[in-house]
């Protein structure tokens, strides 16, 4: 069993929960790690970039001059990739970088990302995390005295309009509901900050980090 510290909203410890490792794999599996990471990365590119080709520029088919006899060397459209204003010798085309894991993959995956944080103590729960009214002042501050404040993300067990326009013009702070969480939200950020519900959802499920009767 892993424990986790327990914090209030002024930063102060009140105690602590408890998770199995078993329950994430027990191992940090480093293979999946890295195609999950990869895949995420990968499919941010947009692959829309684009050069013109020898068919795509204006310009005539004529040839500029005749094949011999004028002591030049040979030369055919001005639309060739020599010249200047030429279209481009293999030109860049559109290109879908997706890839794809299967489901249970980028499960573990997840798993093994949780694993690792809590192994390096950088998993802490807030309870009760509520706002009443948008503070950015006053959840800045909560996140400094737990350590969180160089980069965390805050998983939430539902979303949280105050939650997330207190949080959201922090930097590097990423807020958003526990089942959104991928391998590469926890491992890009230093902690990974929940409430108590998250926690004990992840708990209940460290599979699917959904509460029983949710659907995806």
């Amino acid at each position: 069993m892993i424990d986790v510290p327990v914090y209030n909203m002024s930063g102060e410890q009140t105690g602590t929960v408890q998770i199995d490792e078993n329950s994430l794999g027990r191992t940090v599996r480093h293979d999946l790690l890295k195609q999950a990471v990869v895949m995420w990365r990968t499919n941010q590119r947009q692959g829309s970039a684009r050069t013109k080709n020898r068919s795509m520029v204006e310009g005539s088919t004529r040839k500029l001059y005749r094949q011999k006899g004028t002591g030049n060397a040979r030369m055919g459209t001005v639309r060739t990739g020599i010249r200047r204003g030429g279209g481009r010798a293999h030109a860049k085309r559109e290109r879908n970088y997706r890839q794809e894991m299967p489901k249970r993959m980028r499960q573990l995956a997840r798993c093994s990302a949780l694993l690792a944080k809590l192994k390096a103590r950088a998993v802490a729960v807030v309870d009760p995390l509520s706002l009443a009214e948008p503070k950015t002042k006053v959840f800045h501050g909560m996140l400094k005295k737990i350590g969180a404040d160089r980069g965390c993300v805050v998983a939430l067990a539902r979303p949280d309009e105050m939650v997330y326009r207190s949080g959201r013009n922090i930097p590097k702070t990423e807020i958003m509901p526990v089942y959104d969480l991928n391998a590469y939200e926890i491992l890009r950020r230093r902690k990974v900050v929940f409430t108590q519900e998250a926690f004990q959802t992840v708990v209940a499920n460290p599979l699917s980090f959904r509460a029983n009767g949710e659907t995806e």
